[in-house]
């Protein structure tokens, strides 16, 4: 299962369903296989990896490697009929949003900012923004408005309009490791 929080004692199962489930065959289900046998560990500039026993107190007793993408615990999905998500009001600081994502070839998302009213902010409606489309751990979104330094501060809302989409992570900040985006 996975547990989240947002620090301190207070835990969160918001995700019920099993994160890694018992493979084929009753040597998958004794008492503690799949359980993690060290922390997520970090492998990669792109990738963590959870080491779990599996066969536990067998003869064929061994550790499996699972990888995952930075931050791919979960994600905000949605399939080709697409869909829209919108955050409470914010406050951030920095100059982008930079977003760790994943979409098909004809999958994309695209970012509105709002008003702390709803309203959409001139230069940076939905179709002020370039859509992102690609598999990427940072990538900043950007609008016709330019960046964003005159928002940091206010209070915004951000409306995610995706398609066939994973939208794992997103934070405020500048990056030089974003991926330019070529017209």
């Amino acid at each position: 299962m996975l547990i989240t929080t947002g620090g301190g004692d207070r835990y969160d199962r918001t995700f019920m369903e099993g994160f890694l489930c018992p493979g084929i065959g009753p040597e998958n289900w004794v008492s503690r296989t799949n359980y993690p046998a060290l922390n997520v560990v970090p492998t990669g500039p792109n990738e963590m990896s959870l080491y779990v026993n599996q066969n536990y107190g067998q003869p064929t007793a061994h550790l499996r490697r699972y990888s995952l993408r930075l931050d791919g615990f979960a994600s905000l999905h949605t399939d080709g009929d697409g869909g829209e998500m919108l955050t409470h009001p914010l406050k951030f600081t920095g100059s982008q949003l930079l977003l760790n994502f994943s979409t098909s070839a004809a999958g994309g998302i695209r970012v509105e900012l709002q008003d702390n009213r709803g309203a959409a902010i001139s230069g940076f409606a939905l179709d002020d923004c370039q859509e992102l489309i690609g598999n990427e751990i940072e990538r900043a979104v950007t609008w016709k408005g330019g960046d964003l330094t005159r928002f940091a501060g206010r209070v915004i809302r951000l409306r995610f309009v995706m398609n066939d989409a994973d939208l794992f992570a997103m934070r405020f900040g500048a990056s030089d490791h974003s991926m330019p985006i070529v017209p």
